[in-house]
């Protein structure tokens, strides 16, 4: 049958503006069960199944719920896992919701921190003031009940980076059919949960994962035009969204968001965007967005018409969100203003809030002190992928000291990063003590000078192993003991945005959604360059480093590629000189300094290219 769906295009009603992204693999495992009951979404990494499993045991015993433990020895048991924890957390959140909806109307009360944790100018928190005003008690108990009525949940939503897709081998050591590859595996555990949310696709197209999609039909629209498993592509420009949402649509699936996310402004792995700024790229898909929708509907109608399944008769709302570096309210409300996002979020700042994060206490205190120089842009990730890493983290602390105890790397417990085949015929990670002990051997063999040895040496070693690292401060702060009752040594690797210099104490829940709303300033004076500012420092950086790398024998593919960078950085600075006086909530010093700012990184950056001709200086290269 091809009828169509209706009701699609009305714009969701999200409690809060903001959301939670999703932190490591293990920051944000279960922060659902912490704020969902407020009506605040935030996301949950499903790559770990490890963690996954031993959160699914700690929460269970925790309410004393039956848990049957599912081991990697039984069938499909990375789905399995996925889809019995997100069931748990499912449960949780409905069960604490109802009990907030339930409480009373008092100061102090669940209920009255719901609706006070709420914007200033959202129409349910002026429906609240209006009961709180309200003196005649049949009508404010007659409010009251409106109020538990228009009440909802937050959404446990998930996140799969599709670039972390290893191969499975069965006992034989053969690899197992594509299907139980970590992400389609993935996936599976979350299409058969019970979760009515959304899943997080980042890091750019699988297309074999995208594909594999087609098979779940809670992806799809019902009878009523309810998707009931929605999903969302974290982004860095428009292009990216425009190819993965068009190759989602020829398969007849709808992105329902695309998250913009600043690909160096941001904690964990830094997905570069060649020198496209922050606000241009806002700036065109605030533009295109009609053009887009437009376009996905015609071929996800074509798509759905071909399956026979139900067309749109409109496009379902599509919301666009923005995130990454944003630190005050001002910042947060600009861009729900000017750009009309739909929604922000903010991470790092919340990894201070043990109310809705999982942090253990000596790294909270080591972010709590944590400046600009304390955060570096690293290559220690076995992906490849410039990281944001915490330099003194309790993780980066114990691989130098097992380096200088000539013993580097990891034991691999875990092996989500596995891509290297240089000595094994299975693949390995480059964090493992197996690789770096097989590279060292390997360049002992060559005949170079003991610096440029020292140099590829400690190149070799400096990858961590984050896949196990990121996952341990949950398992901290909930006393996870392993097997046979011994309690293990953990060290905690953490990836926070350049944000966290800015933020310096413990917060609470509260006090963390008042500052984005604005109602209390957590940065209390601490000097803080505009986030677009700080963004352009940060591919200022990065640029001036893949320059000066390339410099001694530039290839013309890396002539291209850094006169393209240089480009889209200029652009976005004119970009920006007429956008900063049009920031009328600011200061009038503020936008003097944050323009005088701009033309110092403009100077900085025409200064660098003038003494780099030899790079910049070829039009018949770069115009090829």
């Amino acid at each position: 049958m091809n009828t169509s769906t209706n009701n699609t295009n009305c714009k969701p009603g999200n409690i809060h503006s903001v959301h939670i992204p999703v932190m490591g693999t293990g920051f944000s495992i279960d922060t659902p069960i912490k704020v969902a009951k407020y009506g605040i979404s935030s996301v949950i990494s499903i790559v770990d199944d490890c963690l996954i499993e031993d959160m699914r045991k700690y929460h269970s015993g925790l309410r004393g719920k039956k848990y049957v433990p599912i081991t990697k020895e039984d069938e499909d048991s990375r789905a399995r896992r996925i889809t019995a924890y997100l069931n748990l957390v499912d449960d949780i959140v409905q069960h604490e919701f109802e009990k907030v909806k339930s409480s009373t109307f008092k100061p102090g009360s669940e209920i009255a921190k719901y609706f006070e944790l709420l914007a200033e100018d959202s129409p349910l928190k002026a429906q609240y003031n209006a009961m709180l005003a309200e003196t005649d008690p049949a009508r404010k108990n007659e409010l009251q009940e409106n109020l538990r009525g228009q009440m909802k949940a937050g959404s446990i939503d998930v996140n799969i980076m599709t670039k972390l897709d290893r191969p499975n081998y069965g006992a034989d050591k053969k690899e197992l059919p594509s299907e139980y590859s970590d992400a389609l595996a993935a996936l599976r555990g979350y299409a058969q949960s019970k979760l009515n949310s959304a899943i997080v696709f980042s890091a750019g197209i699988n297309r074999r994962l995208y594909t594999y999609i087609e098979k779940f039909k809670d992806f799809y629209a019902d009878a009523t035009g309810t998707i009931k498993k929605r999903i969302i592509l974290k982004v860095s420009d428009y292009r990216s969204s425009f190819v993965q949402g068009c190759f989602l649509a020829k398969k007849g699936l709808w992105v329902s968001e695309y998250r913009i996310e600043s690909g160096l402004n941001c904690g964990g792995h830094a997905f570069v965007s060649d020198g496209y700024l922050l606000g241009p790229i806002l700036e065109e898909f605030k533009k295109k967005k009609s053009e887009l929708i437009a376009t996905i509907l015609k071929l996800c109608n074509e798509a759905l018409h071909a399956k026979n399944l139900k067309t749109f008769d409109e496009a379902p709302y599509t919301r666009i969100t923005a995130q990454g570096g944003i630190g005050t309210a001002r910042e947060n409300r600009f861009l729900l203003e000017f750009y009309q996002v739909d929604g922000t979020g903010w991470a790092t700042p919340f990894l201070l809030c043990p109310e809705a994060t999982n942090v253990d206490q000596v790294t909270l205190q080591k972010l709590c002190a944590a400046t600009e120089n304390d955060i570096e842009l690293s290559e220690v990730s076995p992906l490849g992928v410039p990281f944001h890493n915490l330099k003194e983290s309790p993780s980066e602390l114990e691989k130098r000291r097992k380096a200088d105890l000539n013993r580097p790397g990891s034991a691999c417990p875990k092996g989500y990063l596995v891509s290297n085949r240089e000595f094994t015929e299975l693949p390995i990670c480059t964090a493992s003590r197996q690789y770096q002990k097989l590279k060292l051997d390997q360049l002992q063999t060559l005949k170079i000078d003991p610096r440029t040895f020292k140099e590829r040496a400690a190149q070799i070693v400096r990858k961590s192993c984050i896949c196990n690292d990121l996952a341990e401060s949950p398992l901290i702060n909930h006393h996870v003991v392993t097997k046979n009752g011994i309690k293990p040594k953990r060290f905690t690797a953490i990836c926070p945005g350049p944000n966290i210099a800015y933020f310096s104490r413990i917060v609470s829940l509260s006090e963390m959604i008042g500052h984005i709303y604005g109602r209390i300033n957590l940065l209390n004076g601490v000097a803080r360059p505009n986030m677009f500012i700080k963004e352009l420092q940060l591919n200022v950086e990065y640029f001036v480093k893949e320059v000066k790398k390339i410099a001694p024998a530039p290839s013309l593919k890396q002539i291209e590629y850094v006169n393209e960078f240089k480009k889209n950085l200029l652009e976005g600075i004119e970009y920006y000189r007429e956008l900063f006086p049009r920031m009328i909530e600011e200061t009038e010093s503020y936008r003097a300094q944050t323009l005088a700012q701009l033309q110092e990184f403009k100077e900085r950056l025409e200064a660098f290219i003038a003494e780099h001709t030899a790079i910049f200086s070829q039009p018949s290269l770069v115009a090829a």
